[in-house]
């Protein structure tokens, strides 16, 4: 694959042919929807943001699942993704879009390379944060997932107040994802 940003049609191609379920792409399409619109949000705000980047990132977000469906799928996913010479800014959104991000000690402590996982740029942010409200292919509220994330890590770990703080972050951006299940 080239330099340039996967089509929709491609990176539907790329988790099939990876081997991903019908269930992780049903996902990862729904995770885009929401990933372009908040995107577009942005975009009418005056922010500059790359909204063929935000749906390809968000398309391809969850590659790793073809191997594990462990928190290791966004290491996985990275991996995959260079294998397949996808580009650099696609890489690093499957990268950084597990919870709130994770951070160079906790990837340390998971045996993962030592850097950082937590977004960075407004794309990233954007495919994490409409992530966390997309369960299976199904849209939900922000603190069914914190909820989630508190009950599976307990209520004081630092992952939930990412989650929290990329809400808090984006919310104003976006719009409130949580009314009317859309973004302004």
């Amino acid at each position: 694959m080239s330099e340039s940003l996967p089509t929709r049609e491609e990176a539907l191609r790329v988790l099939v042919e990876s081997g991903c379920s019908p269930r992780v792409v049903r996902h990862c399409e729904a995770v885009a929807v929401l990933a372009a619109q908040m995107a577009e949000a942005c975009g009418r705000r005056g922010l500059g943001v790359n909204v063929q980047l935000v749906e390809a990132g968000a398309l391809l977000h969850d590659l790793g699942r073809s191997k594990t469906h462990t928190v290791d799928h966004v290491v996985e996913g990275a991996r995959v993704a260079r294998s397949l010479g996808l580009p650099r800014p696609v890489v690093s959104i499957i990268e950084r879009h597990a919870g709130g991000g994770i951070t160079a000690d906790e990837a340390r402590r998971l045996g993962w390379p030592a850097k950082s996982y937590v977004p960075r740029t407004l794309e990233e942010k954007i495919v994490a944060y409409a992530d966390k409200l997309v369960e299976g292919s199904r849209r939900v509220d922000i603190r069914r997932t914190a909820r989630r994330l508190s009950e599976e890590l307990g209520n004081r770990h630092p992952a939930v107040e990412r989650v929290w703080r990329l809400h808090e972050e984006l919310s104003p951006l976006v719009g409130d994802p949580d009314a009317a299940g859309h973004c302004a």
